[in-house]
């Protein structure tokens, strides 16, 4: 297991810089870089991108400079100054020589600080994280307390009533689109039309502080309970049915036919026999599901909670063309990834350490 771990170890150093290059490559033919939003801001055109659609901010610059208006965009903004701030972004150096200063740092793990908020990567991210990982952890766990035990019993009970009507209801979930079932929520529980029960925003009550310890856990389940159900409606279908298919292939096979000829009943030849062997992809697959949960934090559902997580830090990012931002967490977050597609085979040795990786081709 050694050598093939190794392997895979130095695998993520090509794979992480072929990354950073694809996305530093193309940032550079995006228009409407930190520099063009900052003169855009200064010269009255407020948003970058209202100047490149020859929106409001023409109309009032253009009605500034008929005024006569001392105003510095009325003027235009010195060449010096505009120079002035390539120099402090770094954009007096040419694109390869900003990538390999980048990559260095980001080796030694220093992300820098953001350009419009005067804080660092890291604790601009830390500062989110408890929201990305509250979404993330419990609607993984809900998704595999559900859909383990409904994909099992649909396996058993294959082509009865039970599997058809259940699959109705799961497909429906499925298709259901989360920011909508959000909507559906805070209208109906968090006093939009009918009751009043959950809270409409935050991920804790103003007074958290004051509480108990046992009133702290109460006030974080009571305001995270919406946004983890309304996150987490479409993710049972795929789990489930995987569990299901899984169950189905290994009850048909010999082993569990013989167990059944010596006499062990149904419950014994289920979860003695064919648990460990059915769920060897399931639940060796729940690091890299936590992860595509934890990294798919959803931008709308994060808005119309009023939660600040890593989806709307990566929306604002991207649009004020944050690029310490951007690229900061999309380092971190390569790097976390591709360790975690390791710790998930590691995972499928320790259910099931039949499985030998060493003897494979990477």
């Amino acid at each position: 297991m050694g050598p093939y771990i190794l392997r895979r170890l130095l695998l993520i150093i090509p794979t992480l810089f072929g990354i950073m290059l694809i996305n530093f490559t193309l940032t550079q033919f995006v228009p409407g870089g930190p520099i063009e939003q900052i003169l855009a801001r200064l010269e009255g055109s407020g948003d970058v991108f209202e100047t490149i659609s020859g929106g409001r901010g023409d109309v009032e610059t253009n009605t500034l400079e008929s005024s006569g208006s001392d105003y510095i965009g009325a003027r235009g903004l010195p060449q010096e100054f505009i120079e002035e701030l390539e120099r402090e972004f770094g954009f007096d150096k040419p694109a390869h020589v900003r990538f390999a200063q980048m990559m260095w740092n980001y080796v030694r793990f220093d992300f820098g600080e953001s350009y419009f908020r005067s804080i660092s990567v890291i604790d601009l991210v830390a500062e989110k994280l408890p929201v990305s990982i509250s979404l993330g952890l419990w609607s993984t766990l809900i998704a595999y307390l559900i859909s383990i035990p409904l994909g099992i019993k649909k396996a058993v009970r294959d082509g009865s009533s039970f599997d058809t009507w259940t699959s109705g209801l799961i497909i429906v979930a499925y298709a259901i689109p989360g920011f909508l079932f959000a909507i559906l929520l805070l209208v109906l529980f968090a006093g939009g039309s009918y009751w009043q029960i959950f809270p409409l925003r935050g991920l804790t009550s103003d007074n958290f502080e004051e509480l108990s310890a046992l009133g702290k856990v109460a006030d974080y389940m009571w305001h995270i309970a919406l946004p983890v159900i309304a996150s987490s409606i479409s993710g049972f279908a795929t789990l489930t049915l995987l569990t299901k298919n899984s169950f189905l292939d290994e009850i048909k096979k010999q082993y569990v036919v013989t167990a059944r000829a010596k006499g062990l009943g149904e419950r014994q030849v289920l979860y003695g026999h064919v648990f460990r062997n059915a769920m060897l992809i399931v639940i060796a697959g729940f690091p890299a599901v936590f992860i595509g949960v934890f990294f798919g934090s959803s931008l709308i559902i994060e808005t119309l909670f009023s939660l600040d997580g890593l989806g709307r830090l990566g929306f604002e990012a991207a649009v004020a063309r944050d690029y310490p931002v951007i690229f900061g967490t999309l380092f971190a977050f390569g790097l976390l990834g591709l360790l975690v597609g390791i710790l998930s085979d590691l995972m499928y040795v320790f259910v099931d350490p039949r499985i030998d990786f060493d003897k494979r081709e990477v």
